[in-house]
């Protein structure tokens, strides 16, 4: 059965830095994109940032600059590097990987991990 766990998430002053981690395990199949989504309370889940097994990125405007997504692909983990966290970033992080399946893909994803940044 695959699983992703999140973990790194915490309370962090304005200004300060946060390093996210996932890891999928329990699968044979080949991960294609992992990435982290986020969701604040009152507002839909969001992507913050995505990485493809090749490396490719794709960051969400707000955290350009900013935030760093990266990957191991032997150990089928990612990570994300956040600073400069403001306090707009406070919301449930989630870590998403999709995996290859016959000719498509199937997402999992992990339970989140609340990321709190206080002014």
């Amino acid at each position: 059965q695959v699983q992703v766990v999140e973990s790194g998430g915490g309370l962090v002053q304005a200004g300060g830095s946060l390093r996210l981690s996932c890891e999928a395990s329990g699968s044979s199949s080949s991960i294609n994109a992992m990435g982290w989504y986020r969701q604040a309370p009152g507002k839909q889940r969001e992507l913050v940032a995505a990485i493809t097994s090749a490396g490719s990125t794709n960051y969400a405007d707000f955290v350009k600059g900013r935030f760093t997504i990266s990957r191991d692909n032997a150990r089928n983990t990612v990570n994300l590097q956040m600073n400069g966290l403001q306090p707009g970033d406070t919301a449930v992080y989630y870590c998403r990987a999709d995996l290859f399946w016959g000719l498509g893909q199937i997402e999992y994803w992990g339970k989140g991990t609340l990321v709190t940044v206080s002014s």
